[in-house]
């Protein structure tokens, strides 16, 4: 019986490691794990959120210690946003001992300017250009937002678009504690009879939903709006009173993601420099009889969670509001999370440089490698149109604190 279970989770195991391969283009991001109450009522908004982020040591092949010399064009930046979002970071690191001390002097700085803010950096913090596996320092940067969907808390012909809770048959596996290699890996399947097999795809959810009867949160009027903001991670609903609900990431059923601007430009259906988030949706409008078998394709599906309204922004990896224009997502096996970034790329679909200090605060399924980040760009309809067009070439600086880069250094 014990070898029949073992056979099971290692069968799983290896269909998981078979799905996760890099991807190019984002997807759901994820913030830190819900508080265990929040799946205890699906239609009232989640507890406080909870900080619930580990110590992360990145690889050290892919930080590059550097000088500040090599950083000058920040300087021309407006420093303030980053510190503020850098202040949220602080709230999730100053339970790391590398990170307190450092996080400690920040609060004591009271009316910051950016002359302030240049020298607390330059003083405390290394830099480190961020390189690939291969050693080459540059890499691509997306775009991410938030979206907002027209709802309801009731179903209807014109709402007929679940969103789910998080099911309760969905099963997390830690294998860390028998394979610690694995232990940025996690198992997610459900209980058939005796074995564990992996969860539902989407088409599977959306053609017999009769395994989610019961954990709806809400129904949304748009099936290709629904799939973006699943896509996004987070996002907003305006229900038919004019009341705005937030929701966010609760989990996902464990399948792997596939992009679907790159099948329709792989059949020939697109062009390569329409498979944006606006030309798949102009696409979808087109081919209404083709949307949803395109849509099945991604077998990733993601459940949702409210979140409370007051949070000035959605909730990242970190534990902490995101900020718009300040917040990237990124790999943390090559970049912690909390850790101030320098970007240096282009605005979207252009050659106009945008150089800017960020903060590392989320992490998405699709953002793998070195330089590889997801810029949020924030809420709205400019917010949209900047994400969906963002996918251009950069370079990233990490900066950490003096004894955290002490730390780097001896693991070398």
């Amino acid at each position: 019986m014990q070898s029949q279970s073992t056979l099971s989770i290692l069968a799983l195991l290896l269909w998981l490691l078979a799905a996760c391969k890099t991807e190019t283009i984002p997807s759901a991001h994820i913030p830190a794990k819900p508080p265990a109450s929040s799946s205890t009522s699906k239609l009232a908004p989640s507890a406080p959120i909870v900080p619930q982020v580990s110590p992360i040591s990145p690889s050290t092949s892919q930080l590059k210690t550097t000088d500040w010399s090599q950083l000058k064009v920040w300087e021309q930046d407006m420093l303030l946003p980053a510190w503020t979002a850098f202040l949220q970071s602080c709230n999730a690191l100053n339970k790391q001992l590398l990170w307190r001390e450092t996080c400690k002097k920040a609060s004591m700085i009271k009316q910051p300017t950016d002359n302030t803010i240049k020298h607390f950096f330059k003083h405390h913090f290394i830099p480190h250009q961020v390189l690939n596996l291969d050693g080459s320092a540059e890499g691509l940067i997306t775009g991410y937002y938030e979206p907002l969907l027209k709802g309801s808390r009731t179903p209807s012909q014109q709402y007929r678009y679940p969103l789910y809770a998080q099911p309760d048959e969905l099963l997390v596996i830690e294998l860390a504690d028998v394979y610690p290699e694995l232990k940025n890996l996690q198992l997610r399947g459900r209980l058939e009879g005796r074995k564990v097999v992996p969860y539902y795809t989407r088409a599977e959810i959306e053609n017999e939903p009769t395994s989610l009867k019961g954990r709806e949160l809400l129904w949304v009027n748009d099936q290709v709006e629904l799939f973006f903001l699943q896509i996004q991670g987070s996002g907003r609903i305006m229900l038919e009173n004019g009341e705005i609900l937030r929701v966010g990431y609760a989990d996902q059923n464990g399948h792997p993601y596939q992009s679907i601007g790159k099948l329709l430009v792989q059949r020939g259906e697109l062009p390569l420099e329409n498979a944006s988030m606006q030309g798949i949706k102009q696409w979808g409008q087109q081919n209404p009889d083709k949307l949803t078998k395109l849509l099945h394709q991604n077998s990733r599906y993601i459940f949702f969670r409210e979140l409370p309204n007051n949070l000035s922004g959605p909730i990242g990896a970190l534990g902490v509001p995101l900020t718009a224009g300040r917040s990237l997502a990124v790999d943390s096996r090559a970049i912690p999370q909390g850790a101030p970034v320098f970007l240096s790329t282009t605005w979207p679909n252009s050659n106009k440089p945008l150089n800017r200090l960020m903060v590392a605060q989320d992490a998405g399924s699709a953002i793998k490698g070195g330089v590889r980040a997801d810029f949020f760009w924030g809420f709205g309809p400019e917010a949209a149109s900047q994400a969906g067009k963002m996918k251009q070439k950069g370079k990233m600086w990490v900066l950490l604190p003096k004894n955290y880069s002490s730390q780097l250094q001896a693991k070398k």
